[in-house]
């Protein structure tokens, strides 16, 4: 039988605008990551030597993110050198698997005390930037899709097409993301999941820049689509460019983590757990629609749970942009347009407001459903990410 797995505790850092002048562009994303890594074990006097494995996300390892940027993180945290790290690229759910491969060893008897976590600083390594102007598909790939496969802005267009998702409803849902987290970080529901940052000029970091108090659709309708372009209208025809940056995520600089343990040496380490893990899921999904796997992967952990949506509490949906939540409800709720379980999810707000710093996002989820759940008195939460090429992981978890 497998070992029961915990998550004793999840943090993150509060989202900085991944560009030049952003609240963290001036820190370098190992010290970064390393800062989340201590704040995590200092939250409950956790000896950094009894970790096993750090294993962490990062989606752009070039430049300052390379070189096993997690290996380098532990270091720089001063943890002890017997401690090991990987990195590990599952595009925008990589701390979500890794959070997932944690709970894998802990499960399998392999190792009892895992940290999970995840970075990425959008504004000293720009997205794309690990291409390096290569071809990162090769010619058997391009035979298989010989239309070419698409950018995930595209792709957001495609299945706002496909569920019927129009402007005024993309807005509706991007005003509402920003409400729900500027009046979370208001009431202060986010204090017990952020970690200050120290910033090179004497200087902390401790709530998130991307919030925009006071957005509303009426603001967001005045936006641009973001992603329009004739070559792919013309094979695109029923795409209505409705997606602009007011309903995407914007580019972020973030680090998340969140200790995992198996539930006997948390009881003997005195710790009390914030959640145990039930059940996991990985599905890949078409590469070109993209961000739909959050569908299946949403169906799958559920059927290993035992459980339909309605035994959930909270969820979290990426929004990498609004279609894909909303999609996601649609197929999932009760009505035809999934209102019921849009009011649970992403209820302190999602990442178009929060943020989205691509290898931190997982771990992130996490942290914010796990306060919540708290705040609401619930019991179970799901964490869902799409991501780039067809795939999603799905996280489900019960509190004690």
């Amino acid at each position: 039988m497998p070992r029961t797995a915990v998550v004793v505790d999840a943090v993150r850092t509060a989202s900085g605008r991944g560009r030049p002048g952003g609240a963290l562009s001036a820190v370098h994303p190992v010290d970064l990551l390393a800062t989340t890594l201590n704040a995590l074990v200092a939250r409950h006097d956790v000896d950094p030597g009894l970790v096993e494995d750090v294993v962490g996300g990062s989606v752009s390892q070039v430049g300052e993110q390379s070189f096993n940027t997690t290996r380098q993180a532990v270091l720089a945290a001063g943890w002890p050198e017997h401690v090991p790290a990987t990195t590990v690229d599952r595009q925008c759910g990589s701390s979500l698997q890794a959070l997932t491969f944690a709970v894998q060893a802990v499960q399998a008897g392999a190792q009892d005390v895992v940290v999970a976590c995840g970075v990425e600083s959008m504004s000293r390594v720009p997205m794309f930037s690990s291409v390096v102007g290569g071809d990162p598909y090769g010619s058997r790939l391009r035979d298989r899709y010989p239309d070419g496969l698409v950018q995930q802005g595209v792709s957001a267009e495609l299945v706002a097409a496909r569920w019927g998702l129009d402007r005024d409803r993309l807005d509706d849902y991007s005003a509402r993301s920003h409400a729900r987290a500027a009046a979370a970080a208001e009431s202060g529901a986010f204090t017990g999941e952020v970690v200050a940052v120290p910033l090179p000029d004497g200087s902390v970091h401790d709530r998130d820049e991307t919030i925009r108090p006071g957005t509303t659709a009426e603001a967001l309708a005045a936006l641009p689509p973001a992603f329009a372009d004739d070559a792919t209208a013309a094979r695109f025809p029923e795409i209505g460019w409705v997606v602009t940056a007011g309903s995407s995520s914007p580019l972020t600089d973030g680090a998340s983590a969140a200790l995992v343990m198996s539930e006997e040496r948390a009881a003997a380490l005195g710790l009390a757990p914030r959640a145990r893990v039930v059940a996991g899921s990985v599905v890949g999904s078409d590469p070109v629609l993209m961000l739909t796997g959050v569908v299946p992967a949403t169906r799958r952990v559920l059927e290993r749970a035992g459980l339909g949506v309605d035994g959930v509490d909270l969820v979290e949906v990426n929004e990498a942009f609004a279609p894909v939540p909303l999609a996601w409800a649609a197929e999932l709720g009760s009505s035809g347009r999934g209102e019921e379980l849009l009011e649970r999810t992403n209820v302190h707000g999602g990442a178009i407001a929060l943020g989205h710093p691509l290898g931190a996002t997982g771990t992130r989820l996490v942290a914010t459903v796990l306060g919540a759940l708290d705040a609401r008195g619930g019991r179970r939460a799901l964490v869902t990410v799409c991501e780039g090429g067809g795939m999603a992981n799905a996280l489900l978890l019960e509190r004690p």
